[in-house]
């Protein structure tokens, strides 16, 4: 009998409308544990390659973690996963939130959907039992007013929601799963995807509690994590500005992306930074399941723009992307449409930079107002960016484009659009300038979903021998490396830490909640992990799984005919920026080639090509992935 997790997948084929449970076998927990490593081992065991990812034969899966839904800090998120509708590659995002633990409570470690319904549907799981009900009265309403329907018609307020909104039911390319209204599993499409197949929502309750192997233990590391906590400036910090808190730090140091990365530093920082949310529009902060943390802001708005608290309020990516990022210095209307994107399920991120794209085709004469429905699409006007969401949500003449991403806007616009647009394999780029933290030339060109910024913990954690680095020592990171840094060194910090955060993507941990970055300490994880489920586990095989998870998301690229041409930066990013980080900064095609090249070896990946050797394959355990000849 397992302990901490359920041992069952639920499994929903919503072509035929029959529902099954699978019980793989513990060595499938124990090697993948959850999250981003189990949904790539599915979907490279059952889907076949080339699928069409808004077509019925792309699976649709959720997945939480052997250890999701203890009660310790940061042991809250899950991950939606398919084929991704934006860029072709794996789609994967996690979110935090209660809905994660609520389908563990449920009776299911995870959903696998495959097929498409008829018509509009939504699942219902509860404790071990799932149906699907009739989602008509839902479809097109907001995700608010879903939600509200859904806990109306199945009687209970503690229902957990997770949903695509309207955006993925028109198939927005990066519409994104919310659940809470305010937890969105943002990138790569997954709402997309959910909506192509008629699937509104996933409804979740459970009133079973989940055994431990040893809860005695797993209380003592809690108690031993909350006693950190205040000894975390980040964590304190968190809580009290949130995830904005970086708006000041990133453009006092010029790297704060601003008018489509065309500058680093942004003359309107002061008035949409972390600081000023606490002192004027801050409801309260809020945290996850059973996270002391609480860096999650709440947000009230009245006047011009409006915001309520229900949908929470912006992280830095949002006041980044719909603020510095468009060139808008307006907090309330960055309020306005952060709830808008959560109203309709649209990835912030690639919102605004789909806008600001616009916006500097319209600054260098590429677009007309003629084009742009006579919406004055320039840099620094609020109204305009509020109005494209809508657009963009609802696909509406030129938001219907926008909704395509960048990629396909750009190729479809001509005229050398495709210069301003700034996206990887697809995908918009974060708000993080690799000109000043050049390990993320790595995490954007090598991320298997396209640009990301959670791939590793960013380069200036490790500029000194601070908390950041001591609490990595552990995983083997030992010395400072300066931002700068594009060599030997940089390729070990970047390898280290990023099997430590994709070990985190599938057993369900936050990044902000756990080390190097705050209060849980690394080898207590591997206690905790050891505590939750009574296998005998260590931090070693923690990093292992992290390597795995990245190597098996490599092989479902390379299967679906990505290459190393496909590990990429923009051109934009070559050129020195006209505001902000100093020229010297600047890193060149030859400095980034070799950087790859050693990333490449350092993985067990050929030098050449970046696809995994076998000999590393079989290390990993994953020997099952080497072609037959």
């Amino acid at each position: 009998m397992p302990t901490g997790y359920n041992g069952k997948i639920l499994r929903v084929n919503l072509t035929t409308g029959v529902i099954s449970e699978d019980t793989p076998p513990e060595i499938v927990y124990r090697m993948y544990m959850g999250g981003s490593a189990l949904s790539s081992y599915f979907l490279l065991k059952e889907q076949k390659p080339g699928v069409d990812p808004l077509g019925p034969e792309n699976k649709l899966l959720f997945m939480s973690s052997v250890i999701s839904g203890a009660p310790l800090p940061g042991l809250t998120r899950y991950t939606v996963a398919a084929r991704s509708p934006l860029t072709g590659a794996f789609g994967e995002a996690e979110a935090g939130g209660f809905f994660g633990p609520e389908l563990k409570m449920a009776g299911f470690d995870g959903v696998i959907v495959e097929g498409r319904a008829a018509k509009p549907v939504y699942l219902w799981i509860k404790d071990g039992k799932a149906e699907i009900r009739d989602a008509s009265r839902i479809w097109g309403k907001d995700t608010g007013e879903a939600e509200r329907l859904i806990r109306e018609e199945l009687g209970d307020n503690r229902i957990r929601v997770a949903q695509c909104g309207p955006a993925g039911e028109k198939l927005v390319r990066y519409a994104c799963v919310v659940n809470e209204l305010k937890h969105a599993n943002g990138r790569t499409g997954m709402g997309a995807v959910m909506g192509s197949k008629n699937l509104r929502a996933v409804a979740a309750r459970g009133t079973t509690r989940l055994s431990f192997a040893d809860p005695e233990k797993v209380r003592e590391i809690g108690k031993k994590v909350l006693e950190i906590l205040p000894t975390s400036v980040l964590a304190q910090n968190l809580k009290k500005f949130g995830t904005p808190m970086f708006v000041m730090p990133l453009n006092n140091s010029g790297i704060l992306p601003t008018r489509n990365f065309q500058k680093g530093q942004f003359e309107g920082a002061e008035a949409i930074c972390g600081e000023k949310m606490t002192d004027t529009i801050l409801v309260k902060s809020e945290g996850c399941y059973a996270c002391a943390v609480q860096c999650k802001r709440a947000v009230k708005v009245e006047g011009k723009y409006n915001a309520t608290p229900e949908y929470g309020g912006p992280e830095y990516e949002t006041v980044a992307s719909l603020g510095s990022y468009c060139g808008i210095d307006n907090l309330a209307a960055i309020a306005q449409g952060n709830e808008m994107c959560n109203r309709y399920g649209l990835d912030t991120i690639s919102v605004g930079v789909c806008i600001a794209f616009a916006m500097e085709l319209v600054e260098k004469g590429i677009l007309t107002r003629k084009d742009t429905d006579e919406i004055d699409l320039r840099f620094g006007n609020p109204d305009a960016m509020l109005a494209m969401i809508g657009k963009i949500a609802r696909r509406e003449g030129f938001g219907n484009l926008l909704a395509e991403g960048v990629q396909i806007a750009a190729q479809k616009i001509g005229k050398g659009a495709e210069k301003y647009a700034m996206h990887i394999k697809g995908q918009e780029l974060p708000m993080h300038d690799p000109r000043g933290k050049q390990g993320l030339t790595l995490s954007y060109a090598t991320s298997p979903t396209g640009a990301d910024h959670i791939e590793a913990p960013h380069d200036t954690s490790f500029l000194t021998d601070g908390p950041a680095l001591k609490a990595a020592k552990p995983a083997g990171v030992l010395e400072p490396v300066s931002a700068l840094e594009m060599g030997p060194q940089k390729v070990r910090l970047f390898t280290h830490t990023q099997a430590i955060w994709n070990a985190f993507n599938s057993l369900g941990v936050c990044n902000f909640a756990a080390a190097p970055y705050t209060a849980f300490p690394l080898v207590s994880l591997a206690e905790a992990v050891e505590a939750i489920t009574g296998w005998n586990t260590s931090l070693y095989e923690l990093m292992e799984l992290g390597e795995r998870t990245v190597t098996l998301a490599r092989m479902f690229n390379i299967r679906e005919g990505l290459s190393s041409k496909d590990d990429y930066l923009p051109d934009r990013l070559y050129e020195s920026l006209e505001a902000g980080t100093p020229r010297e900064k600047k890193f060149t095609r030859e400095d980034f080639a070799k950087i790859l090249r050693l990333y490449y070896e350092a993985m067990g990946w050929d030098p050449q090509t970046g696809v995994p050797t076998q000999g590393r394959l079989s290390f990993l355990g994953l020997d099952w992935l080497i072609p037959k000849k």
